[in-house]
């Protein structure tokens, strides 16, 4: 297989490896908000500083990863055309509303900053700025389902084989990591002081 096949693969499964742990039906459970880099006063960092991770970064690297992969799933060029449609105005719908959520969150911090603020003013701007986190995961969650639906069932069960096969290798180096053999012995000598 060459080498653009296996990233286009490995696009699929990076959500393995992410914070997230999907599970293998690729259901929409196991999303997550990514957490904001720096100090400030919401999640997400002081000025806005997103993490964007989530939910639609995992349904992105779906969606790329199929593309990059359309030979080795069989996609044909009508499924090309649709899944490029769903990435498109996925990344559209993704770029304004962490534009909008960013916003949001330096008008909070804006707010909290002024003692004058009225709480129920900056409860109202919370509230909004979650409010676009909620429709920009539903966004994803259909476009995942919108996209695993233009597969037939033979892609679909590719996709899960890969996905599972990727979770194992991903559970199996963290625990090497974690200096545990399989059976749960760990391979650290133990040193007496």
């Amino acid at each position: 297989m060459r080498l653009r096949s296996w990233i286009g693969i490995a696009a699929i499964v990076m959500m393995a490896a992410s914070p997230m742990g999907f599970s293998p039906a690729w259901a929409e459970e196991g999303y997550g908000k990514g957490e904001g880099h720096g100090k400030g006063y919401g999640r997400h960092g002081s000025y806005g500083g997103h993490g964007m991770s989530g939910h639609h970064a995992s349904t992105g690297h779906l969606l790329r990863g199929l593309l990059m992969s359309q030979k080795e799933f069989g996609l044909t060029d009508e499924q090309v055309s649709k899944l490029k449609a769903l990435q498109l105005d996925l990344d559209k719908t993704r770029i304004k509303a962490e534009a909008d959520i960013m916003v949001a969150e330096r008008d909070i911090a804006a707010l909290i900053e002024d003692e004058k603020s009225e709480l129920s003013a900056i409860e109202e701007k919370i509230k909004q700025a979650e409010m676009q986190e909620v429709e920009l995961r539903m966004t994803a969650i259909k476009a995942r389902r919108d996209a695993m639906a233009l597969l037939t069932p033979e892609q679909r069960a590719r996709v899960k084989a890969v996905h599972e096969k990727m979770m194992q290798q991903y559970k199996e180096r963290k625990m090497e990591g974690h200096g545990m053999k399989k059976g749960g012995r760990s391979d650290k000598k133990e040193t007496t002081p």
